[in-house]
């Protein structure tokens, strides 16, 4: 088994985030052939060049990135231990979400809230696909995933769902698109609409209506991004199929408003997690804050 000698690895790591080899060979207090010939003994290990001169500048190769993403993950963890173990003096302690890239940011906030503003908190945020996320979460360079989709039991996984809040979808509009009196039928067959992409939960329950209703609607965008659906909905395009959560400040402010038709969509909002044998006490404290509003509401 090949091993990776670890100070080859931190010196690579320092030269990769400083950008340049003579900087961090002044802070390390070495000679700068001294780093060059740590790093290259790491690049003869893994078998591939990390850097590349560009007159006087180094850049990172494809593989040079690919082993800063690691070298990150890795030391980011060695901090982290440091942190769960010891818990004493003014460490800082740091909460890493991931969220979907298409996930309401109102949403986002909303569950982040008690932690906003807090002097010893730092938040490390990250949005992308179920799958990129899920593998951080794996790999414990994520504490959480806020997600609307469940992932799928798998015998190979240990992902833990939590359910956050399920809210009602509605169908939003400017008070000019909203004015009249139109059956919900008439209404989708009059306005054009935006709606979510077709692996959104959201849509299909909006598919499904349709359907039920025999209306076959004009749709004005396809879009995978709340926040973009949103300023669609400002821009008045068209009637926008979203949870009333996405625009709350354009709804609080008269901007927009929602049809008076309850659609029977909804969504729900998890938290994923993997078990720990150390659990981050900033998460447990927003997974104890968020089942206690939900049983709130649910009573």
């Amino acid at each position: 088994m090949i091993e990776i000698n670890y100070n080859h690895l931190r010196y690579f790591w320092q030269v990769a985030h400083d950008g340049n080899l003579t900087r961090t060979a002044a802070k390390l207090n070495l000679s700068q052939s001294a780093v060059s010939v740590q790093i290259r003994k790491l690049e003869d290990r893994l078998g591939h060049p990390l850097f590349e001169r560009r007159g006087r500048q180094l850049h990172l190769t494809e593989a040079g990135r690919i082993a800063l993403d690691y070298a990150d993950t890795i030391f980011e963890a060695g901090q982290d231990l440091l942190a769960t173990l010891s818990r004493s003096g003014d460490l800082r302690h740091v909460l890493r979400m991931g969220a979907l890239a298409t996930l309401s940011r109102n949403f986002q906030i909303e569950f982040l809230r008690p932690l906003l503003g807090a002097k010893d908190v730092e938040l490390v945020l990250r949005s992308g696909t179920s799958v990129e996320l899920l593998q951080g979460l794996e790999t414990l360079g994520l504490d959480v995933v806020l997600t609307n989709r469940v992932p799928a039991p798998d015998a190979m996984s240990s992902f833990i769902a939590h359910r956050l809040s399920e809210q009602s979808v509605s169908i939003i509009g400017t008070p000019a698109r909203l004015a009249g009196d139109d059956s919900l039928p008439d209404l989708l067959r009059r306005h054009p609409v935006i709606v979510p992409t077709t692996d959104s939960p959201v849509r299909a329950g909006f598919d499904t209506l349709c359907a039920r209703l025999g209306v076959e609607p004009v749709l004005a965008a396809e879009v995978d991004d709340m926040a973009m659906m949103r300023l669609l909905a400002r821009e008045d395009i068209g009637l926008a199929v979203l949870p009333p959560i996405v625009v709350k400040n354009e709804l609080s402010s008269g901007m927009l408003q929602e049809a008076r038709h309850d659609i029977g969509v909804t969504e729900s909002f998890h938290a994923v997690t993997v078990k720990r044998q150390f659990p981050n006490p900033l998460l447990l404290s927003l997974l104890e804050r968020a089942a206690h509003d939900r049983s709130g509401a649910v009573g």
